[in-house]
C-alpha cells in the first residue's frame, strides 16, 4: 500500500479494530481491555475499544531520545518504571552512562506527570489475568511498545497484544518477542516515519486524551 494509507488516527484506529475483530484476538469470553499509548495512540486505541466494545485506558510510557536527536529513540521507560536502554544505539549516538541515568529519571517524571494528568483520581485498570490489546499510532525503533509489553509481564496479563497501523519491519519482529502477538496492518519495507502513513497526523494534546479516557 502507498504512503499515507490512513486518513488520520480514527480512521486507522477503525481498521486496526475490524482486523482484530476479524482475528478473533480477544476471544469471546475472555476478559479484555485496550491500552493506548499516548498521546497519539490513545486516539486510535479509542476507536479500537469501540469496535471491541472493551474498556479504554493508557499505558503510559515515555521515550528516552538521543543526546542530539530527542526523536531518535534510544529507550524508554515503561508504566512502572522501568527502564528499556538500547545499549548498541546509545553506543553510536554518544549516551554515555552518566547522560542515561540523568534521562531515565526524566522519562521517570514525565510518566509520572502523565499519570495525573491524564487519570486525574481514577485509578487503572486492572490488566492482570486480561487480554491487554496495546495500541500505538506506529511503531518505529519499538522502544517504547517494548517497555509496556515487558511492563504487562509483571503486572500478570493473560496475554500481551501489541497492534498499531503501521511499522517498521524489523521493529515488528522484534517486538513479537515481547509480546504474545504482534498485529501491524502495514509493514512496509521502505518504512522511513509512522507520520508518512497518514494523510493527517496532527500533534494529539492532553486535553485530547482526557477527554478519550473520560468517554468510556
Amino acid at each position: 500500500m502507498p504512503p499515507s494509507v490512513f486518513s488520520d488516527r480514527v480512521d486507522a484506529g477503525r481498521a486496526l479494530g475490524e482486523e482484530l475483530r476479524a482475528r478473533g484476538t480477544v476471544p469471546e469470553g475472555l476478559p479484555g481491555v485496550v491500552l493506548g499509548i499516548p498521546r497519539g495512540g490513545v486516539v486510535v486505541a479509542a476507536e479500537v475499544a469501540r469496535v471491541l466494545g472493551l474498556p479504554l485506558d493508557v499505558a503510559l510510557a515515555r521515550k528516552v531520545g538521543a543526546p542530539a536527536n530527542p526523536e531518535l529513540a534510544i529507550g524508554a521507560v515503561g508504566p512502572d518504571g522501568g527502564a528499556v536502554v538500547d545499549e548498541s544505539i546509545a553506543g553510536r549516538v554518544g549516551a554515555d552512562r552518566a547522560w542515561l541515568d540523568a534521562a531515565v529519571e526524566a522519562a521517570r517524571a514525565e510518566v509520572t506527570r502523565r499519570v495525573a494528568a491524564f487519570r486525574a483520581a481514577r485509578p487503572p485498570l486492572e490488566v492482570a489475568g486480561r487480554v491487554a490489546v496495546v495500541v500505538d499510532d506506529g511503531v518505529a525503533t519499538g522502544s517504547t511498545a517494548a517497555a509496556v509489553g515487558r511492563w504487562l509481564v509483571g503486572a500478570g496479563a493473560a496475554r500481551g497484544v501489541l497492534t498499531v497501523p503501521v511499522g517498521a519491519p524489523q521493529s515488528i519482529a522484534e517486538l513479537a518477542r515481547v509480546y504474545d502477538e504482534v498485529v501491524a496492518l502495514v509493514a512496509p519495507a521502505g518504512f522511513f516515519a509512522v507520520g508518512e502513513w497518514y494523510r493527517d497526523f496532527t500533534q494529539v494534546t492532553d486535553d485530547e486524551v482526557r477527554d478519550l479516557l473520560a468517554a468510556f
